[in-house]
């Protein structure tokens, strides 16, 4: 037997004239004192068992989610409902199976920036017309979503909303959710930066990269350029917020925010130049996919990765991936951010000038986020006679119609009260943002958005506020209206009056965002739907009857205990 290591190519047996090729090209070798054991060889990948992963990895490897729309087309056929697996996989496609609550999909979209223009609109409303239930929703994400799809329509669906340029893709589960910037990118006068190109750039990259189509869980990023509507960047797995450092505009970076896990993002200790921000960016992603947790569901969030790593050894693992340095922050830095976000109270409805002589915004009112077909195409209609033909969405279930000249203002403000919307700034209605709710979300305890709208018009009728008020309900701790970080704060919970159970909420305080950042407190547990609207009316004439002079309600709750507040909260006098 020849001593030579290969005996055979492609699984042929060498013949005779490649024998005698391969002896003398290691004898060769061997003369010059290289013998085969010197080469190190090549390591096998480890092979893992589908037995021996979760549910939600084993799924993904069987088949890649992407892959699943033939099967969305199966069962179009004959109006099939997804079994367990198709379920997961379908989100990925952006449909959600609502049941038990209904027998149906939910379908949410990716709209970078939340920028609609107005022929998007209008089929979005065709669509939603014609193949749902006409509920829709603008979500914390400044996103749509439409609910009641039948299986069989959900092809349709996907196809109609492609054909304008939108995508669903990668919507849910352990994708990129929506991009998030300033609703006011690039028409701002107060901002520092326009971030709508970042945003833009990077729904780019992810739509065109696979592997951004398997993280360990769910990850959302967020641009805040400054100005007067801000993007809660600090609730985001990445947020990058500018900076001014001197004449010179940097973005900072902050990680691991989940207020649903009561974390705001940290600040990462970078300055990171504009034209380097995505890539940056990407590869903080690459980061985490490569070492989230992919064993436990509940502990594969961006911030669970960091209560084992610290910050700069999630640096040190970018920074190998980008192959250089970042630039530190210098210690005791000086740099300005706005802050009139805080000034004007929820700078995201009413009249505003644009750095663009001549032309405004208006940030429409729309309660708890809900928007019919009808009015969706009225708000098209005005945004082409009276704008550039575009609307904007909001993280705060609102809208914003840019470009209008100063002529247009008041016939634009007659006729968005004629459609049942408004553009007047409220301290209590503008910040009021609910979830979706029990009625749609097999997650929810509480029927939110309808205890919001109830909740509104009740506390409007008796007591008036000269402060700003965030109330924000949410259904269950997923928290998807994020209501540790509202002035109050109402968590859905089934609670037990007469033996009987019924929607109720747990009460939380003092929550807060950006230079407030704070999580709220529960002050009440187990409140119901039905004690609910006196409950908050107690609370904010307790607060009305004990603040200090101009004292907002955050800073009158922080400066109490707990008891001290129920004491307040409780009484009527």
């Amino acid at each position: 037997m020849s001593n030579i290591p290969v005996q055979d190519i492609n699984g042929e047996p060498l013949n005779d004239e490649q024998r005698k090729y391969l002896e003398g090209f290691f004898a060769g070798l061997a003369a010059h004192g290289v013998s085969f054991g010197d080469i190190a060889p090549t390591t096998a990948e480890k092979k893992v068992s589908l037995d021996d992963l979760i549910f939600e990895e084993r799924v993904k490897r069987e088949l890649h989610p992407l892959d699943a729309y033939d099967q969305i087309l199966e069962n179009a056929v004959t109006n099939k409902t997804p079994d367990k697996e198709e379920i997961f996989r379908f989100k990925w496609n952006g449909l959600f199976f609502l049941s038990p609550n209904k027998e149906a999909f939910m379908a949410r979209l990716r709209i970078p920036g939340g920028v609609l223009k107005t022929f998007q609109l209008r089929e979005l409303a065709a669509i939603t017309k014609d193949l749902t239930s006409g509920y829709v929703q603008i979500t914390t994400r400044a996103n749509f979503q439409m609910r009641l799809i039948q299986p069989k329509d959900a092809p349709e669906i996907l196809r109609r909303i492609q054909s304008v340029g939108l995508h669903t893709r990668g919507a849910g589960a352990d994708n990129i959710r929506n991009l998030t910037a300033n609703p006011t990118a690039g028409i701002d006068p107060h901002e520092l930066i326009d971030v709508l190109p970042f945003c833009h750039e990077l729904g780019q990259i992810i739509i065109n990269d696979r592997s951004f189509y398997d993280l360990p869980r769910k990850f959302n990023i967020a641009f805040d350029g400054g100005g007067l509507i801000g993007t809660v960047e600090d609730t985001n797995d990445i947020g990058a917020k500018a900076v001014k450092v001197g004449d010179e505009i940097f973005f900072r970076i902050a990680l691991g925010g989940a207020t649903g896990h009561k974390a705001f993002a940290r600040d990462l200790g970078v300055l990171v130049k504009p034209a380097e921000l995505n890539k940056v960016i990407v590869a903080l992603i690459r980061v985490y996919i490569a070492h989230g947790n992919r064993g436990d569901r509940k502990k594969a969030r961006l911030k669970h990765l960091l209560e084992t790593w610290t910050l700069e050894k999630y640096l040190e693992e970018t920074e190998k991936l980008l192959s250089y340095k970042l630039l530190r922050t210098p210690a005791n830095f000086q740099f300005s951010i706005l802050n009139s976000q805080f000034s004007i109270p929820h700078s995201h409805v009413g009249v505003f000038p644009q750095k663009q002589p001549g032309l405004n915004y208006i940030g429409v009112a729309i309660p708890v986020g809900q928007i019919t077909p009808k009015q969706m195409l009225r708000l098209a209609e005005i945004a082409d006679l009276y704008g550039s033909s575009e609307v904007r969405l909001t993280v705060w279930q609102n809208l914003i119609i840019p470009n209008i000249p100063d002529a247009f203002i008041e016939t634009v403000k007659k006729a968005l009260v004629k459609m049942g919307l408004h553009w007047q700034q409220s301290n209590l209605r503008s910040g009021i943002i609910a979830c979706t709710g029990n009625s749609y979300c097999k997650f929810a305890a509480a029927n939110t958005k309808s205890h919001a709208l109830e909740l509104a018009d009740h506390l409007d009728k008796r007591l008036k506020l000269d402060q700003p008020i965030n109330i924000h309900l949410t259904g269950c701790p997923n928290s998807c209206a994020q209501h540790y970080m509202g002035d109050i704060g109402l968590l859905g919970a089934k609670v037990k009056v007469a033996g009987e159970s019924m929607d109720g909420y747990h009460v939380f305080v003092g929550g807060g965002f950006g230079e407030r950042q704070a999580v709220g407190r529960q002050v009440f547990q187990g409140v119901s739907c039905n004690d609910l609207k006196p409950t908050l009316e107690k609370m904010l004439k307790g607060y009305l009857r004990h603040r200090e002079e101009n004292e907002t309600f955050q800073s009158f709750t922080n400066r109490h205990d707990l008891g001290a507040l129920q004491g307040i909260f409780s009484n009527d006098e």
